[in-house]
Order: structure tokens, then C-alpha cells, then sequence
């Protein structure tokens, strides 16, 4: 009977095991050989089973005992390299057969030819030996995954160490004690954990079984109440073996009181919720290794690149590397537009994902949450008070959704999907990390986004300086200018030259005090005054008075025109910077036009600059166009025209948006919001 409950629980655990294997999503040589020696040893501790078996012949014990070292030396084998490869390739290496050797040997021989018992237990002895000493072999070549394969040396050294000294003793009496046979049972149960230990650990196997926290919930529960219920059986058996007439009663209320308790206990929620958080986090590993996860985060994040959209997708970068996603993009959310800023490995943001992002920043601005968007489509009620349209969440394409806080505002957000790693589900522990993963990304961003500022600002404040020295110079000029009108008024003894003399003198004067105004402005950035106009007079008023000393002269055509709050000083510099640029990268026979439309969609008007002039790589676009301070004109551009659209753009609540192809022209969009 102690002999039937031993191997009974082993072949229990055993197939608990095996049913865990099962559960594995990924397929492998190391999956299938490790399954297969799980499901042997499964059934050889089941034979031993007297009750459902009956009683156990030799003959019967030392097939078995010959059996699951073979299957065991057949993983053993395929361990020896980390490239499993195919069952064929482990089979056909030389080395393989000679391991295999002994035990088919062992298993075939007392069918081929006459062999006395004692042979036989020397075979089996031989058996363990050879495990043992593959098992420090296999130890040694490990190397830095030594730690990765103890657990699994020691499960198996253990087991076969005992199955040597047991066939070792019965080499030399001639007989098997029944004691060793009895106690294998238990041996095997105790020593489970570490091969389980050994399975978590070796990654290269690719088999990570997982046991539900809920199920050791219950079993703990469970583990508790017999225990609780065994105490209060050994005190009721003393209280009736002690107690005389009396104990019985004594016993019975005992016995009622103790189920009471135990129930009450059981069916409290807060005692059910401390015992799961206290196995959570003493008998359960963390999801993720935190010192590794951090480190391999700051290492994404420790470029000294300076160039944005590296930065960006650095971030995204470390975001994906967090969770080990492959497939993510990096968004902007800024007013009424949402801007990809990086991608990987994804489609470009459809319009139903962008109607998403935008009615999640409502949410998340309000909640603070991370959002899975396939927990969404399955249980909504997670997420009290997000409404989202079903129609174009039926287009959505991205799992998680991590919003990026500047203060008091989303800055934006990162929408990730897997691709082929495992959907990683939101629960308390991932959220806890995700929200510090995006505080350390967004600090990432935001630093250099904050850098980016300070070094503009510093190469403005050294353009003013210029501009001081410049308006020096100038006022200079302007002086020696006005000398020289005053001594000519006293000479004129040659009208016509001195006519042309005051024509030409005035002509430089009036581009000096052109020049000074664009000085001027640019060194004081004064706050416009906004009024609603119709932008198609403002734009001809420029064409007509700033751009026709350029060719191609640019043609304004106006499809649908509405009222639009600006600066209508500010507005007419924009327009003469984008038209001006565009005539002077197109040819002479060339076209720049200008068009006026309607985005009914988005409640826009828009304004649209195209040329048919050289273009512009897309790299050229990302890097170059809109930093101030860097021309392609040499010394006759300041390279800020471009700078200066996007600014004010950008602070009306408007968009600039640039379409270019080399040598296909560009097309400059400006999007004003309507009222």
C-alpha cells in the first residue's frame, strides 16, 4: 500500500506535466523528446502500481528499469547541442548511437541469449553510470548556462544515483530489496520540482510552461483546509481517547465548530484576495526580469543622437523591447491632427485608427489608463466610460495603446502590436510596468524635444546679436547717405546727373529701410493682431506687391474660400516665404500655383503651394527643411522662411504639411482651422 500511493502520486505529478507540455504554443524537437520522457516515466511509475496492476514481476521491473533510461539518454543526447534540429539529425550523429548503445543492448539481449539476473542488474547498473556521466559532461560544455541546466542535472543525478546504488546492491546479493523499490516513488515526487525548475529556465528549449496563479490559489486553499481539518482530527481522536463517556459530545461540537470556521474562512473575499497577492509575490516569479528589462531600456535610450526622428525611434525602439513586441508605431497627438513620428514594422495610420487615438486621449486624459484594445472588443465594461466607434475599431489594427503625459497633457501615443511573440495581456503587474516604462520613454522624448528648444533659442539669440551688429552697419550707411543727399543739393551744376544721382540715391535708401523693417521684424517677434479675413484677397495682395520680381510669376486660383481668424501681417510673410521658395527652385518655364479649397471633413481651410521645381528627398524633409538656420541658398538665405510657416502654424492650431518627389516639384499644404 506505501509502495501503491508513492508511485500512484508520481504518476500524477507526472501527468499534471504532461498536460502542462501540452499547453506550450511553440513546436520543437526539445518540446517532443522532453514530452516524450515525461509521458515514459509517467508510465513506468503507473506499472509499479500493484492495485491496478497487480503484483510486480522481475522480469517486468527490469524491462522498465532498462526502458525509461533510454528515453531519458535520448534527451540527454539532444542536449549535448543547443541546435536541436530534427529527431533524424540527433540520431545520425555517432555519438548519439554510442550513447544509445547500452541501453538497447540492455533490452535486447535476454531475448537473443540466455542471461543470468545478476548480468542483467549489472547492465542496469551500467545504465546509471552512463546517465551520470553524460549528465557531468553535459554540465561542463554548458558554460554561462550552468546556472540554466543544475536544476535538470540534479533531478536526473539524483534519480540515477539511487537507481546505481540500488542496482549496484542487487549485483551483489543477487536480488533487488523491496525497500528501494518502495521508497522510488516518493524519490521521484520530491525531485519533480527541479525538473520543472530546469524547464522554466533553459530558454533555448523554447518550452515555458505556465501554471495559472489561480489554480495555486485553489490548491493552496485547498492544501490549507486539509490541513486545518487533519489538526482537528488528531485533536478530536486525543479528546475521545482521553476523555471517556464525555468526549464524544466534546468531539462532535469540535468538530461542527471547526467546519464553521473553516467555511467562514474560506468564503471571505479578503481573506481569498491577502492569500493570492501573498503567493503572488513569495511563491511566484515576476513576469519580468526588472534588472534586465531596465537595463536593455536604458541602452535603447543612451543614444547621443540629436537628430529627431532617431530620438523618436529610439523611443519606440525601447517601448517595443519592453514587452518584446516586434511591430509598433510612435504617434503625436496635437490638436485636431495625429502625427506618425516612427513605425516599425506596421501600416500606415488608416483614418479608423486615427478616430481611435483621438477619442482614447479624451479617455486617457482622464483616467490615466494604458488600453488593450483587444480586451476591449471582447469585455468593454473593463473600461467604464470609454466609448469607441465600433466601426472604425473594427478597423483597428494595433493591440495596446500607451499614452505619453507631458504634465497635465497626452503628448501622444505609442500603438504596438505582436507579431510573432506572444499577446501580452494587461493585468495589474504589466500595467505597473508599462506606466513606468512610458514615464521613462517620455522623459527620454521630452528631454530632447526640450534640447532641440534651448538650441534654437540659442542660435536665435545669436541671430539677434548679428542683427545688432548688422543695424549698426546699416544706420551707418544711412548717415553717409544722407550726407551725401545734402552736399547735392548744394552741386548742381549737371541737372540729369544729378537727377539720376537723387533717383538712385533714393532707391538704395528705400532698400536700406526695406532691409531694416526685415530686420526688425525678425528681432522682434510682436504679437499680431487676429481678425477674421478671407485668405484669397491677402494672398493676391502678395503676389501682386512681393512676387513678380520672380520667375515663374505664381497663378492663385480660388475653389471655395471662407472666413479665417489671423495675424494678416504674419499670414502675408508666410505666404511670401513658401511662394518665394517655390519660385526660386523651379525653372522659369515652370508653374507655381496657388490653390484655395475646403476640408469639410476636418472643418479646414486649406491653402495649397505647388511647383514643378527640382523637389526634395524624403530625408531632406525629416532633417533639414524645417531647421532653422540651415539653407541650401548659401549667403542668400538665412534658411528660417520654412522654420517660421511651421511655427505659426503649428501655433494657431494649424498644420503645414509637405508633399516632394526629386525632380517632380513639392507641394506645400496649410491647414487653418474654421471657427
Amino acid at each position: 500500500m506505501i509502495s501503491d500511493i508513492g508511485y500512484g502520486l508520481n504518476s500524477l505529478a507526472y501527468l499534471i506535466l504532461v498536460l502542462l507540455l501540452f499547453t506550450v504554443r511553440k513546436s520543437g524537437l526539445a518540446k517532443y523528446l522532453l514530452l516524450l520522457a515525461t509521458i515514459a516515466t509517467m508510465l513506468w511509475s503507473l506499472g509499479f502500481v500493484t492495485i491496478l496492476f497487480g503484483p510486480i514481476s522481475k522480469h517486468y521491473l527490469l524491462t522498465a528499469d532498462a526502458v525509461k533510461p533510454l528515453v531519458w539518454l535520448l534527451f540527454i543526447a539532444s542536449c549535448l547541442r543547443n541546435d536541436f534540429g530534427t529527431l533524424w539529425e540527433v540520431l545520425r550523429r555517432p555519438a548519439t548511437l554510442f550513447i544509445l548503445l547500452p541501453p538497447v543492448a540492455t533490452l535486447l539481449l535476454p531475448y537473443l541469449i540466455v542471461m543470468e539476473e545478476s548480468w542483467r542488474f549489472l547492465l542496469l547498473t551500467v545504465l546509471a553510470l552512463e546517465v551520470l556521466i553524460l549528465l557531468e559532461v553535459l554540465y561542463r560544455q554548458s558554460g554561462d548556462d550552468q546556472w540554466a541546466y543544475k536544476p535538470l542535472v540534479l533531478y536526473l543525478g539524483a534519480t540515477h544515483l539511487f537507481e546505481f546504488v540500488m542496482y549496484a546492491n542487487a549485483t551483489m546479493v543477487n536480488q533487488v530489496e523491496l525497500a528501494y523499490i518502495a521508497s522510488r516513488g516518493y524519490i521521484y515526487l520530491l525531485l519533480m520540482p527541479l525538473l520543472i525548475v530546469a524547464i522554466r529556465r533553459i530558454k533555448h528549449w523554447g518550452v515555458d510552461i505556465f501554471i495559472s496563479r489561480d489554480v495555486v490559489l485553489h490548491s493552496s486553499l485547498l492544501m490549507v483546509a486539509g490541513v486545518y481539518l487533519f489538526i482537528m482530527a488528531l485533536v478530536g481522536y486525543a479528546i475521545n481517547y482521553l476523555g471517556g463517556n464525555w468526549s464524544t459530545p466534546v468531539q462532535t461540537v469540535l468538530i461542527v465548530l471547526s467546519l464553521a470556521l473553516l467555511a467562514t474562512v474560506m468564503l471571505s473575499n479578503s481573506v481569498r484576495t491577502r492569500m493570492k497577492v501573498f503567493i503572488t509575490k513569495h511563491f511566484f516569479a515576476n513576469q519580468f526580469d526588472y534588472r534586465v528589462e531596465w537595463v536593455k531600456l536604458t541602452q535603447a535610450l543612451s543614444s547621443q543622437t540629436t537628430a529627431m526622428p532617431e530620438v523618436y525611434q529610439n523611443a519606440l525602439q525601447g517601448t517595443l523591447g519592453a514587452i518584446n513586441y516586434e511591430m509598433g508605431m510612435l504617434v503625436k497627438v496635437s490638436g485636431m491632427d495625429v502625427e506618425v513620428l516612427s513605425n516599425k514594422n506596421m501600416t500606415l495610420l488608416n483614418p479608423s485608427e486615427e478616430i481611435i487615438v483621438k477619442q482614447l486621449k479624451t479617455f486617457c486624459l482622464r483616467t490615466s489608463w494604458l488600453i488593450d484594445i483587444q480586451e476591449y472588443k471582447i469585455k468593454p465594461f473593463n473600461y467604464d466610460g470609454l466609448q469607441l466607434d465600433r466601426t472604425a475599431l473594427a478597423q483597428c489594427d494595433f493591440q495596446l495603446a500607451l499614452p505619453f503625459f507631458n504634465q497635465d497633457t497626452i503628448w501622444g501615443f505609442a500603438l504596438l502590436k505582436p507579431k510573432d511573440s506572444e499577446i501580452i495581456a494587461l493585468n495589474w503587474e504589466v500595467r505597473d510596468y508599462l506606466t513606468a516604462v512610458t514615464e521613462q520613454v517620455g522623459t527620454y522624448i521630452f528631454h530632447h524635444e526640450a534640447a532641440k528648444s534651448v538650441a534654437e533659442n540659442a542660435q536665435f539669440a545669436a541671430f539677434n546679436r548679428m542683427s545688432a551688429f548688422v543695424l549698426h552697419d546699416l544706420k551707418n550707411v544711412m548717415a553717409q547717405i544722407d550726407l551725401i543727399l545734402c552736399n547735392a543739393e548744394q552741386h548742381k551744376q549737371n541737372p540729369e546727373f544729378i537727377e539720376d544721382t537723387f533717383e538712385t540715391l533714393h532707391y538704395t535708401k528705400a532698400r536700406m529701410d526695406k532691409m531694416l523693417r526685415q530686420l526688425t521684424e525678425k528681432k522682434v517677434d510682436e504679437a499680431g493682431i487676429f481678425s477674421a479675413y478671407r485668405l484669397a484677397p491677402l494672398i493676391e495682395r502678395v503676389v501682386e506687391t512681393r512676387c513678380q520680381s520672380l520667375l515663374p510669376r505664381p497663378s492663385l486660383r480660388c475653389e471655395e474660400d471662407a472666413d479665417v481668424v489671423v495675424d494678416q501681417e504674419k499670414f502675408a510673410n508666410v505666404i511670401y516665404h513658401l511662394i518665394s521658395n517655390a519660385q526660386q527652385a523651379t525653372p522659369d518655364d515652370g508653374n507655381v500655383d496657388v490653390t484655395l479649397q475646403l476640408d469639410l471633413v476636418n472643418n479646414r481651410q486649406l491653402v495649397v503651394i505647388s511647383d514643378t521645381g527640382c523637389g526634395m528627398d524624403k530625408t531632406f524633409i525629416e532633417e533639414r527643411l524645417f531647421k532653422p538656420f540651415d539653407t541650401t541658398k548659401g549667403n542668400a538665405g538665412m534658411g528660417i522662411g520654412a522654420y517660421d510657416a511651421k511655427n505659426y502654424m503649428e501655433s494657431i492650431g494649424g498644420k503645414l504639411a509637405v508633399e516632394s518627389e526629386v525632380g517632380q516639384g513639392s507641394t506645400f499644404t496649410l491647414a487653418f482651422p474654421l471657427d
